[in-house]
């Protein structure tokens, strides 16, 4: 599933299977007196199953991994301690988990699965009338559902309310647990139930991957026939596949061939198939994941390469650069908490200029080769990179574009700088530019497109500003782009109370969803704070700091 465009199925209700398991004639019996299993793989790369109904999910996802089961599980959807021992008795004989709802649609899968056995957990009736298959009632105890079931069932820790989800998608085939919710006492003894005949297992399906939210426990029946079937069920923190480590491991698996998403809230989420897309692919940050923030505090040289005049990045060779952007996140480890301090350049790759040159904008534009090993080299390192634009009279986005081969690499984020663009007739040093948010979200369009098109972790975007004219509209910055994550970083220089009075001034009618940056001057700021005193004293904590 590398990189490759995963086409969507939305599926409702049951499914027609893909590719069948293996071993079975016609009738899926390997020729002896013990029934067998058949299960399947879903026949397209992405299959969205959008069902917020428990039981039209389950059903859902029984259609799509299960071509035969002789046997099923069923329990009540708001039998809480059924629901949770008929997950394990179901994951433990391979077998889909049914909720009791409407009759005529579960009448209807049992008899496509041609189920001579309902094995009814709990309060569950199991009943559908007519001449549907044996019932076998067993109460909701361990004991009971392992004798009924013919498994030996692990002692668990009782599953807490929230815990649903997880405790079933944690289910071991080979040696299930007995779930039991919080408050639950297992009973002890010998249980006289009847028990379900023997049957062979299908093929594990460990080439699919099923993906649901965390807050959707209308899931858990359909977890449990996605882990009765062998798929790798992963539980998201949200709806965002590239903030999962598990998720992003399986998805860029070499084995994994299909992905199943359960639930509406998967299914509706915004930009849920190129999210998925690019945590496919593998690719990481410097410091690890596709998220930048939270959970991460840049440290950054400021500066041009081969020059001091600009900032310390230029100072030293390059490699000294590298090893100067480590020793200043060094002091921050200690200092960061749950984040991962990751070193990085800010490196000015448009300089302004006193001078209209050439081209009469006010700005020499770096040549893309002169950067290059600064940036390669950064990204071999671990260090992430920002290019700087400081424009003059041209705008960002065409200066941007001069830059796209280093943009389109996975450490590369952008800066704008406001006070170097300059309007009409305007020359630097003269007036502080500034930049209206037209054009500051066509940058925010060009840069989240170029990111969604590469399958590339997200992006950070920061705006320089130390005077609210500098952003005029800011209220209006289009931050819905979740490919980015845009940052204000302020940039003022001088005594810390004023530096602290613009940090407050900038914050006021901030947009929402945007981070924050920090600049220390070596020589402008009276004093430069230390690793200690910026953490302490900048609140909220930024997320960049910027050392010039």
């Amino acid at each position: 599933m590398r990189a490759r465009a995963l086409p969507v199925v939305l599926a409702a209700g049951l499914v027609a299977a893909g590719c069948t398991g293996s071993g079975q004639d016609e009738s899926g019996s390997p020729g002896t007196d013990v029934d067998s299993v058949t299960t399947s793989s879903p026949a397209e790369s992405l299959t969205v199953l959008p069902e917020d109904d428990a039981a039209e999910l389950a059903l859902g996802t029984s259609g799509l991994l299960f071509d035969r089961a002789p046997v099923v599980v069923t329990v009540r959807e708001d039998d809480r301690a059924g629901l949770l021992l008929g997950a394990s008795a179901a994951v433990g004989l391979g077998v889909p988990l049914l909720l009791e709802g409407e009759a005529d649609a579960l009448a209807d899968e049992l008899d496509r699965l041609g189920a001579d056995t309902v094995l009814a957990v709990g309060e569950a009736d199991g009943d559908i009338g007519g001449d549907g298959p044996d019932v076998i009632r067993v109460p909701a105890t361990p004991h009971a559902v392992a004798e009924a079931a013919r498994l030996s069932l692990a002692e668990a820790d009782p599953v807490p309310d929230e815990g649903g989800l997880d405790a079933v998608a944690g289910l071991d085939s080979d040696a299930p647990a007995a779930l039991i919710p919080v408050g639950e006492e297992p009973e002890d003894g010998d249980a006289d139930v009847e028990r379900v005949p023997e049957i062979d297992p299908g093929d594990a399906r460990t080439e699919t991957v099923v993906l649901v939210s965390g807050d959707d426990d209308a899931s858990v029946a359909a977890v449990a026939t996605a882990r009765a079937a062998g798929a790798m069920v992963v539980v998201l923190d949200d709806t965002d596949p590239r903030g999962s480590e598990a998720a992003r491991s399986a998805l860029s698996d070499e084995g994994t061939e299909a992905v199943v998403a359960l639930g509406g809230g998967l299914g509706d989420a915004d930009g849920f198939d190129w999210k998925l897309e690019t945590a496919a692919t593998g690719t990481e940050l410097p410091g690890g994941g596709q998220l930048l923030f939270p959970g991460r505090l840049l440290i950054a040289l400021y500066g041009h390469p081969g020059t001091g005049a600009l900032g310390v990045l230029g100072e030293q060779p390059l490699e000294a650069a590298i090893q100067r952007a480590r020793d200043h996140a060094a002091p921050y480890e200690p200092l960061a908490g749950d984040r991962t301090v990751v070193p990085a350049f800010e490196i000015i790759a448009t300089v302004a200029s006193t001078e209209a040159g050439a081209d009469g904008d006010y700005s020499n534009e770096a040549d893309i080769e002169l950067l290059r090993p600064w940036v390669e080299a950064a990204g071999e390192a671990g260090v992430y990179v920002v290019l700087d634009l400081q424009p003059g009279r041209t705008d960002f986005v065409t200066q941007a574009e001069l830059y796209r081969p280093l943009l389109e690499l996975p450490h590369v984020g952008l800066a704008l700088d406001p006070e170097w663009r300059l309007g009409p007739g305007e020359v630097h040093l003269t007036q502080i530019g500034s930049v209206g948010i037209e054009e500051v979200n066509r940058v925010v369009t060009w840069l989240a497109d170029l990111t969604r098109e590469g399958r590339l972790p997200q992006k950070l975007l920061v705006l320089h500003q130390f005077r609210l004219d500098m952003l005029p509209g800011r209220e209006f910055l289009d931050t819905s782009r979740d490919e980015l994550a845009i940052m204000i970083h302020a940039d003022g220089q001088g005594p810390q109370g004023s530096k602290q009075a613009t940090w407050n001034a900038l914050r006021q009618g901030a947009p929402e969803g945007i981070t924050w940056g920090w600049k220390n001057f070596y020589d402008e700021d009276v004093p430069m704070l230390t690793p200690e005193q910026t953490m302490e004293q900048v609140q909220p904590t930024p997320d960049l700091v910027t050392y010039q």
